[in-house]
């Protein structure tokens, strides 16, 4: 395990009027799974399955690690009403976890405001992705129903639309007794559909032995972190399960912001201030340090110039495109800031040919993080 690599996951005004629908953009609506290659045209809308089960998300998802701490102080309404105003522009599919502050309870504060004020067919397109972590004790169907409760009633959902579970330890074969009881509350109507996170290539083959029908594995990808497709997914297209990525704009890192700047000279750059930052900055050092990184964000630009967009909209495109990815998270500081206009423009974003290949020849530049790292998730494990 490399030093460099990030050691554990993170714990934890008036409302807007409604949108006519007329004047909505498109949005994340269900129907037809969408399916994209390396060079098809965008799309919105993805849908993720295992046999009988299936969830549609919007491709771009909100991720909600920034509510729970580091990033600034968050006020619960203006957050919620940051949520509505992501939900209507057509960004509805928010990822969080029970460690991850109060995420959980906002999205509970902000799906009521939808009943409310929103009509129904908004809160249909809306999903709530959520993860439990738990420790790595026995795993009983008390202990795991109690748990799943809990993230329903702070949620306040009948069924979860999608749990991610996660394991610490995987000398300890507890994972697959939470999973399987994670799965009869599945068939109980509990939850919708199972999913893993930062589970590597070797566990999601014996967990899917094991009968528990996973849709889909969140990861760490980037264009400096591309672990994800060296085994995991050869994997996802033999079985179908998808890929949901994290990280994928390096908490900001993979901006205009961090052009052309030396962050190693104190106060020469932008201050290096929130826990994504300092994380995806320890990738950055194992991939290949501040020199290529700063060749890669000027291949960035040339290519974000080309089309007229910004460089983390070009990053997102890219890991889109890549095998069995089926979404991407973006970070949302809720109430904070915004970048409603620039996530959108991802699904009108095509990459060329000669795009993809600039890019890709950078990112080959660095050091390949499987040897240095191990497979997906494996950062979090001695």
């Amino acid at each position: 395990m490399s030093s460099t690599a990030a050691r554990a996951v993170s714990p934890a005004a008036a409302a807007p009027p409604p949108v006519p629908r007329r004047l909505r953009p498109a949005r994340c609506t269900g129907g037809v799974a969408a399916t994209e290659t390396a060079t098809a045209g965008p799309a919105r809308v993805t849908t993720v399955s295992n046999r009988d089960d299936s969830l549609a998300i919007c491709r771009v998802l909100n991720g909600m690690w920034q509510t729970s701490g580091g990033w600034g102080r968050i006020d619960r309404d203006a957050a919620v009403d940051a949520m509505l105003a992501y939900a209507d522009a057509g960004l509805s599919t928010f990822d969080m976890a029970d460690h991850y502050g109060p995420a959980e309870d906002l999205y509970g504060m902000f799906i009521n405001r939808v009943r409310r004020e929103r009509p129904p067919e908004l809160l249909e397109e809306i999903k709530g992705l959520t993860k439990w972590v738990p420790p790595p004790v026995k795993m009983t169907r008390s202990y795991v129903e109690e748990n799943i409760n809990r993230s329903r009633k702070r949620m306040d959902v009948a069924a979860l639309d999608m749990l991610q579970f996660h394991w610490w330890d995987y000398t300890n074969p507890g994972y697959l007794d939470a999973l399987k009881h994670i799965t009869d509350l599945k068939e109980e109507g509990k939850i919708k559909t199972v999913a893993l996170t930062n589970f590597d290539t070797e566990r999601l083959q014996i967990i899917l032995e094991n009968g528990i029908p996973v849709v889909s594995n969140q990861v760490q990808h980037s264009i400096v972190d591309m672990r994800p497709q060296q085994r995991m997914a050869e994997l996802c297209q033999l079985t179908g399960v998808k890929l949901i990525t994290y990280g994928t704009v390096m908490g900001g890192l993979l901006s205009e912001k961090f052009l052309d700047t030396n962050v190693s000279i104190p106060f020469a750059g932008p201050p290096l201030n929130t826990p994504s930052l300092q994380k995806y900055k320890r990738m950055v050092d194992a991939w290949g340090g501040w020199s290529l990184f700063q060749t890669l964000l000027q291949t960035l630009k040339k290519v974000s110039l080309k089309h007229g967009v910004p460089i983390a909209t070009v990053a997102v495109r890219y890991i889109l495109n890549q095998t069995s990815v089926a979404g991407s998270m973006v970070g949302v500081r809720l109430g904070l800031s915004e970048h409603i206009k620039d996530t959108n423009a991802i699904f009108s974003l095509e990459l060329d040919e000669e795009d993809m290949n600039s890019i890709t020849e950078v990112s080959k530049k660095g050091r390949n993080l499987m040897d240095i790292i191990g497979d997906c998730g494996d950062e979090y494990r001695a």
